[in-house]
């Protein structure tokens, strides 16, 4: 890469120290040996930190509390994710459940507690946790203008994916938009969107899924897709945290179930319920649902 192009990408870094800007590159060339720390932090941050081993749980969370003000949101809350498992969240609209989500995506900070993700502190280091997380929220975090392809590219490219262009047919393929790699996301409709955003999150082969309601928006083909999806994600050893309002989906795609309220998982009187024996299943979708008719 030209000098000029890494002189560009710092730049637009948020994290470059104190907002500094490299004007030139003669400047830039002359004080190698002062950026090294922040060298350092860009080789972490996209090339990730190769693990020896792995760690017991995907995702564990210790007291967890947050707050917006002085309304708490989450509090006291504990959850263990355990590999190759979906974890389906079920409450009612301000319950937490994308504010849990934002904490464990390493969008938001807990106020207390921790958190670690593929065995990464997020209080401590986020950065390492960043390379081994996908999300899918709301927002699809595309580029209107651009085509699929070149937002996966793009993206490609900034978790530094070598020999890229392969896994962007991949996904592509996987999500089943191969025909429409070429078409500004602005022309897709709202499903193919949310399909494209799946893409973007499962480009780097991520450990641990997060997924806010990922039903929103999908057609029937859509929500086939991506069950698919997820059950191919957690055979292969990988994690899933989901919210959902859809019960019955929920149940179809998760391993475990629990009802956030109160700033806490529930489920009713248990912190989780197995949801893997079908035996089970009606006994927990009846159970879910008195939940949430409660609010208790």
């Amino acid at each position: 890469m030209e000098i000029a192009s890494v002189r560009l990408l710092l730049n637009r870094l948020p994290f470059w120290p104190f907002h500094r800007r490299i004007e030139s590159n003669h400047l830039f060339q002359t004080n190698l040996y002062a950026m090294f720390p922040t060298a350092v932090v860009l080789c972490v941050l996209f090339r990730g930190t190769p693990m020896t081993t792995q760690p017991p749980e995907a995702v564990q969370v210790r007291s967890l509390e947050k707050s917006f003000g002085e309304w708490p949101v989450l509090w006291n809350l504990d959850l263990s994710v355990p590999w190759g498992q979906a974890l389906v969240l079920f409450g009612a609209n301000g319950a937490g459940k994308t504010t849990l989500l934002r904490i464990l995506a390493t969008h938001v900070k807990a106020d207390h507690g921790s958190v670690a993700v593929a065995g990464h502190n997020l209080r401590n280091r986020p950065e390492n946790a960043r390379r081994r997380i996908g999300v899918v929220g709301h927002r699809s975090l595309l580029y209107d203008d651009l085509t699929c392809r070149e937002n996966l590219i793009y993206y490609s490219r900034l978790f530094g994916l070598k020999d890229y262009k392969p896994r962007v047919d991949e996904v592509l393929a996987k999500v089943r938009l191969g025909d429409r790699a070429d078409h500004r996301v602005r022309t897709l409709s709202n499903g193919m969107q949310k399909r494209a955003s799946i893409a973007r999150a499962i480009l780097h082969q991520p450990d641990v899924l997060l997924l806010d309601e990922p039903e929103t928006g999908l057609d029937r083909e859509s929500v086939s897709i991506l069950g698919t999806l997820l059950a191919e994600w957690t055979d292969s050893g990988r994690s899933v945290v989901m919210t959902t309002h859809d019960l019955d989906l929920g149940l179809s795609w998760g391993h475990r179930a629990g009802v956030l309220r109160g700033g806490k998982i529930n489920f009713p009187d248990a912190e989780f319920a197995d949801t893997g024996n079908p035996s089970k299943k009606d006994d927990v979708r009846q159970a879910i649902a008195s939940a949430l008719e409660s609010g208790q």
